[in-house]
């Protein structure tokens, strides 16, 4: 019994990993290999949801959240940002790549755009879609909003808020959500008053909610559960965002 039984989830394994596929495409000479996961019972409207991973590029983490979305019915593209022969290797290399599109945002949400079309390519409807990101990611779904570009609403994921104080605020036209680890110590006091001036300034349609004993990367498991680290995983508030991220969906997505 106990044989066939484990049968049986090596088959769902399969068949969860098989969703997912890798993709290549390019900007200019950089290859960039990304991840598409395509529902086998798409949701009517044909709604995409891009994901940008962490700033270690893509992990097991995201590849969970594009087939957890696949198995909802969801277009989901794992978008990398750092492309092939760039992938941090520790924390050092991770910390210089996210701060060079950190810098260099309109970068950035070039390389968001370039997923966007792959998305858009592997079956989603390119005026419904979401961008959702994770740490560096979080930051990559704000650029995504700051750069008007076109999605119905993004999600930041315990994401970086801080922008450079001489950019100027424009007119953000889709709607945001912010899901925060009240106690993130990578995110300031001042991001978050100089985040929330700057979404009133551009009349933005935007939500924060923070988690109580959260610290930063709160969805991730391979963060561990020590807060004193500064980052760890906290299953509440992992459960709590998610369930939070499908509401957003649903009042924003056709």
């Amino acid at each position: 019994m106990k044989t066939i039984y484990l049968f049986i989830a090596l088959c769902m394994t399969t068949i969860s990993q098989a969703q997912l596929k890798p993709v290549s495409y390019n900007d200019g000479n950089q290859k960039l290999n990304g991840f598409a996961a395509i529902p086998s019972k798409p949701n009517s409207n044909n709604p995409g949801i891009l994901i940008l991973p962490a700033w270690k590029g893509i992990n097991n983490h995201s590849k969970e959240v594009a087939q957890k979305l696949s198995g909802m019915g969801y277009h989901s593209f794992i978008a990398d940002i750092y492309g092939e022969g760039n992938y941090p290797t520790n924390t050092n290399e991770a910390a210089q790549q996210s701060g060079y599109y950190k810098t260099n945002y309109k970068e950035y949400q070039k390389r968001i755009t370039l997923a966007l079309e792959q998305l858009i390519k592997s079956g989603a409807d390119a005026n419904n879609i979401v961008v959702i990101g994770y740490c560096f990611g979080g930051t990559g779904a704000l650029e995504a909003a700051r750069g008007n570009l076109n999605v119905r609403g993004v999600v930041s994921f315990h994401g970086g808020l801080g922008k450079d104080t001489t950019r100027e605020n424009n007119t953000i036209n889709t709607k945001v959500l912010v899901l925060h680890g009240a106690d993130d110590p990578y995110v300031s006091q001042s991001d978050i008053q100089s985040f929330q001036q700057e979404m009133n300034s551009s009349n933005a349609d935007w939500q924060m909610v923070y988690y109580s004993d959260a610290v930063h990367a709160f969805t991730e498991k391979e963060a561990g559960n020590d807060n004193s680290k500064g980052a760890a995983y906290n299953e509440k508030a992992d459960k709590r965002s998610w369930e939070h991220f499908l509401l957003f969906l649903k009042e924003v997505l056709k």
